[in-house]
């Protein structure tokens, strides 16, 4: 019987979210918004299923319209399920070849049907708000949050030598706010980083642009930072060599009596570059002892023609490596400064 493709009888949803049940029954409950877009009142569609794809022969027997999954954009996923292990739920919508591989993997934490449920007005349409920040975030490359899609996540999953990273959201009543950044081992979620921590890790992929990057420890908050890092790995990979260019300006100081002349300025920009690089060496040396590498640093050993290296090869040398860091901070001097 060939597929149901008649516009008025098929629903694209645009998101679903799962959550784990008792480890035991190894049940799992599937969420979506009804319908997406369209000025129709909206209801949240929950089941608990064994199988995802249980779930949406369940909701298609709930519904009155057929929910075609193609238009997926965003899927949830409960922290709890996440340090399970992600690869049954990330196989399973593999199958799919309806579904994109550009949508967003997000964890989550609270009462997110709760969430849900407050956002059913008409025009609030929710689940589009949620995929059009996420796609903000990754086309600026801005590094306000963690942004990472299927393909990404399944790209670091079945790598050899590094490992996932997604975001993680709080749903507090009509809040859904950004917490930090999940690390996982393999496929399972084993540490999470916030704050400043995160906000140092932002630095160190590629190229990133971070609005602010605020630091209490020194009472400082920078703008407009616009980070370049470089990684080199050395040919024993015994060590590994990480050069920060950071460029941006100073936002808000505790004391402007700090900054009167260059040389105090001076001395503040290299406080600033000293405790960026002993917090990046710090952070480093939390995914050594977890033998964890987000960052995928062990893709960087892989050389034309030759073998590929193990894993456990690599978690030896990643877990005992030195890590050297320069931090170079070039901030725009304030009109003040006197010379």
């Amino acid at each position: 019987m060939p597929e149901n493709n008649i516009i008025e009888e098929i629903t694209p949803i645009i998101f679903w979210s799962v959550q784990g049940g008792e480890e035991e029954d190894g049940k799992i409950r599937i969420s979506t918004i009804v319908p997406p877009l369209i000025k129709e009142k909206k209801r949240v569609l929950t089941l608990n299923v064994s199988l995802l794809n249980e779930g949406i022969k369940g909701f298609n027997l709930t519904y009155y319209n057929e929910l075609k999954a193609g238009q997926i954009r965003l899927l949830f996923v409960d922290e709890a399920y996440a340090k399970r292990g992600l690869t049954r739920l990330i196989n399973t919508v593999l199958t799919d070849p309806n579904i994109s591989q550009r949508l967003y993997l997000v964890i989550t934490r609270g009462n997110f049907h709760e969430f849900l449920s407050k956002h059913l007005d008409e025009a609030d349409n929710i689940d589009y708000y949620l995929y059009r920040m996420f796609k903000h975030y990754e086309k600026k490359k801005q590094g306000e949050i963690t942004v990472v899609n299927l393909h990404q996540f399944m790209k670091m999953l079945y790598s050899q030598v590094s490992d996932p990273r997604l975001p993680v959201f709080r749903a507090k009543g009509e809040e859904f706010q950004y917490e930090g950044t999940a690390f996982f081992d393999r496929d399972r979620m084993v540490a999470e980083i916030r704050g400043k921590d995160d906000q140092i890790n932002q630095l160190l992929y590629r190229d990133r642009f971070v609005r602010y990057l605020v630091l209490p420890d020194l009472s400082v908050t920078l703008g407009h930072i616009r980070a370049h890092t470089r990684k080199k790995l050395s040919p024993d990979l015994s060590s590994l060599l990480i050069d920060i260019d950071l460029k941006g300006r100073v936002d808000e100081l505790d004391s402007l009596e700090r900054i009167e002349d260059v040389f105090q300025y001076a001395a503040l920009t290299q406080k600033i570059e000293r405790y960026l690089k002993e917090n990046v060496i710090r952070l480093l040396s939390q995914m050594q002892k977890l033998q964890i590498d987000p960052l995928q640093i062990g893709r960087m050993n892989a050389r034309p023609f030759s073998k590929p290296i193990t894993r456990e090869t690599w978690d030896r040398h990643w877990s005992t490596m030195k890590i050297n860091v320069n931090v170079r901070l070039h901030l725009e001097s304030p009109t003040k400064v006197k010379r």
